[in-house]
């Protein structure tokens, strides 16, 4: 190809993978396979690599983060990040707007904005390229976690602009998109763990965690809307605004400019309803004073600027009633109540429902069928009850009790000691856990089985046709069969068992992630295959073995010997091993360094200041170490750094195993 064909092919790429990227985490509607979206990024990657003066600093391929963050830095904000004077009612902004008039006349505007629910940042940018991102803090300084931030896809590396200024400050909000907040967060309970409450504690999450590779899974996406320069390059706030989009900055479309109060306060009523059809969460609208100078003039009390003031919104509430309580069983057979209203308006939508989250909510709550109850959605996204009025309450009115029996197959409801969430054991008998199960399993982030569906999976269960994931298996022993079902053609099927086939080549993580063990998400199925090499190591392993595995604490250790003590999963694990799917991770050759540490065993374990754990094991690796999964008397050295298990520390000394830190290691290599 030519240079121009190289430049072309590479610009396409990066725009059809943006676009991928915003299909999957903002419409959570994807349009292509994980495999084929991993095969253009590293199509791309390469291309970077061989002709990096094409490189675009918005690639794709620079938001995969990495690092590990031991702590936060604290950094003082060169500018100041201010609070705004808080609003809820007309008058109040009406006497602000006097306040404004009495100061600088009456020949001025306003700039109106989205208020997002998110994190606020601050962004540093020297010679067009992103050396800081600090957290709002106390507002004097806060936490440096540029890291984490530059794996956020919109947020520029590097400006192209050749107009921007030597050094400057963008302030914005980090935020997550609902359709991506319940994704995660659906994931997160069917693995057992608490769920976010909103999409802002969700994104205030992710951005303190500590590895900036498990931040780059997570959908997070950032408005920016302030300057801060040491001398005015425009004449106003919108202005500014207008050249931020042009720098690449993502601002939001949804601003406007108003000649007066009422023309504000028409936007603040037009979006009081508009913010539900939105995809991120807003809870209010900012009015800002836009000239420049006429803010300089207006100035500051000691908390907020007197040219702006923020509207917010109150959270929606309605009272209606509640008809009755059910129950919803999940794959990993938690077991979630939910209420069932009378149909009432809130938030422009219908609301027939609202969740409980746990039989602590209920007994809170002291529920009684037929309560009139008052119902929220504000930052939540989903409904929920947030009280009873009393006063209303039937004196027959039934209490609400949490079954001790599961509402599907009668099996008694266990909870474990420090859980909220009841949860059936009866995994291999209830109905809605085995369709669950069968249906993680083919589920794009597992097995990503083409041709198969939840409904489908829903009708081959009704017909018999499955009752395992080993059954997905032999389906091509039952042709005749799937013919009789309706809207299934010969095409269809032979696509289907040809989906079937080909997820034999899947590796071993992505089948244990697929076996659906409780605790057990992506990240951890992930640790564990690379800790234990094969499914035969993982199932005789004791407890102190799993939780010596970088990242396994006791609750999932105690989850997966939980699992495979249980023969009807040994016999799932023996027919899928006779069908031929992967249970061993593929060795990689590694490329000698040196032989320094030929013979030498090691174990990882803690944050380093210098080097992240992966890269320490290619280190040791690649000079003739070997990485054990687990401390016993053969090895030869622990290879410790801040915030380790106890556990592990404990057994390193019983068994006298030398405690080295990564400047020892280093000296070894000398």
């Amino acid at each position: 190809m030519s240079q121009f064909d190289v430049k072309d092919k590479m610009d396409a790429l990066v725009k059809e993978l943006n676009q991928h990227t915003y299909n999957y985490y903002v419409l959570a509607m994807p349009t292509i396979a994980d495999y084929e979206f991993d095969k253009k990024l590293e199509e791309l990657h390469k291309l970077e690599l061989e002709n990096p003066q094409f490189a675009d600093p918005n690639s794709p391929t620079q938001k995969v983060g990495g690092d590990i963050t031991k702590t936060f830095t604290t950094v003082k904000h060169r500018w100041p990040m201010l609070s705004l004077g808080n609003t809820y009612n007309e008058q109040d902004l009406r006497d602000f707007d006097e306040r404004v008039r009495k100061a600088i006349g009456d020949n001025f505007e306003y700039v109106c904005e989205l208020k997002f629910d998110g994190l606020s940042i601050s962004l540093t940018y020297e010679d067009a390229r992103l050396i800081r991102a600090v957290t709002r803090g106390d507002g004097s300084k806060g936490d440096d976690v540029t890291t984490n931030v530059k794996t956020i896809n919109n947020i520029p590396h590097k400006l192209d602009h050749a107009g921007v200024p030597g050094i400057f400050e963008i302030r914005g909000e980090i935020f997550m998109h609902r359709a991506a907040f319940e994704r995660l967060n659906k994931e997160r309970e069917e693995l057992g763990e608490v769920p976010y409450a909103n999409p802002r504690n969700f994104a205030a999450g992710t951005v303190k965690m500590q590895d900036s590779k498990e931040v780059a899974k997570r959908p997070l996406d950032c408005f920016l809307y302030s300057l801060n320069t040491d001398k005015n390059y425009f004449k106003n706030h919108w202005e500014s605004l207008q050249n931020l989009k042009q720098w690449g900055f993502n601002v939001c479309e949804h601003t406007q400019v108003s000649d007066g109060i009422d023309d504000v306060l028409s936007f603040i009523k037009h979006w009081e309803n508009a913010r539900f059809k939105l995809s991120y969460d807003i809870d209010g609208i900012v009015i800002k004073v836009n000239s420049y100078a006429q803010q300089q003039e207006l100035g500051f009390t000691a908390k907020s600027p007197r040219w702006a003031i923020s509207y917010k919104y109150k959270a929606q509430e309605v009272e209606t009633i509640l008809e009755r309580v059910t129950y919803q069983v999940g794959r990993t057979g938690a077991v979630t109540p939910v209420a069932n209203l009378k149909p009432v308006q809130l938030a422009g939508t219908t609301v027939k429902r609202a969740t409980l989250h746990n039989a602590n909510e209920i007994e809170r709550l002291d529920l009684h069928i037929g309560d009139s109850v008052f119902v929220e959605k504000g930052g939540e996204i989903i409904p929920k009850i947030i009280n009873v009025n009393l006063d209303k309450r039937d004196e027959g009115a039934s209490r609400v009790i949490y079954p001790s029996l599961c509402p599907e197959c009668g099996s008694k409801l266990i909870r474990k000691e420090g859980e909220v969430a009841f949860y059936c054991p009866n995994d291999e008998g209830c109905p809605p856990q085995i369709v669950g199960k069968i249906q993680h399993f083919i589920s794009r982030k597992a097995m990503n089985i083409d041709g198969l569906g939840d409904e489908t999976i829903e009708t081959f269960y009704q017909k018999g046709l499955v009752r395992h994931i080993s059954d997905l298996y032999i389906l091509h022993k039952k042709a005749d069969q799937l013919k009789t079902l309706e809207r299934f053609g010969e095409r269809s099927i032979e696509n289907m068992l040809a989906g079937i086939e080909l997820s034999k080549q899947m590796p071993f993580e992505k089948v244990l992630f697929g076996l659906g063990i409780r605790y057990v998400g992506e990240t951890v199925a992930r640790k564990l295959a690379i800790g234990t090499k094969n499914i035969d190591n993982l199932m005789k392993s004791s407890l102190e073995e799993l939780t010596a595995i970088d990242e396994i604490g006791q609750r999932i250790a105690e989850s997966i010997i939980e699992y495979f003590g249980k023969p009807e999963h040994l016999d799932q694990i023996d027919r899928l091993k006779s069908y031929g799917l992967q249970f061993e991770v593929s060795e990689i050759e590694i490329a000698l360094q040196s032989d320094k540490l030929t013979g030498k065993t090691f174990v990882i374990s803690g944050v380093f200041e210098n080097y992240s754990r992966e890269e320490l094991r290619e280190l040791i690796e690649s000079n003739g170490g070997k990485i054990l999964s687990g401390i016993s008397a053969k090895l030869n050295y622990l290879l410790a750094g801040d915030n380790m298990g106890p556990s592990k520390l404990d057994k390193a000394k019983k068994l006298n195993v030398p405690l080295i830190s990564e400047g020892d290691l280093l000296e070894m290599l000398k």
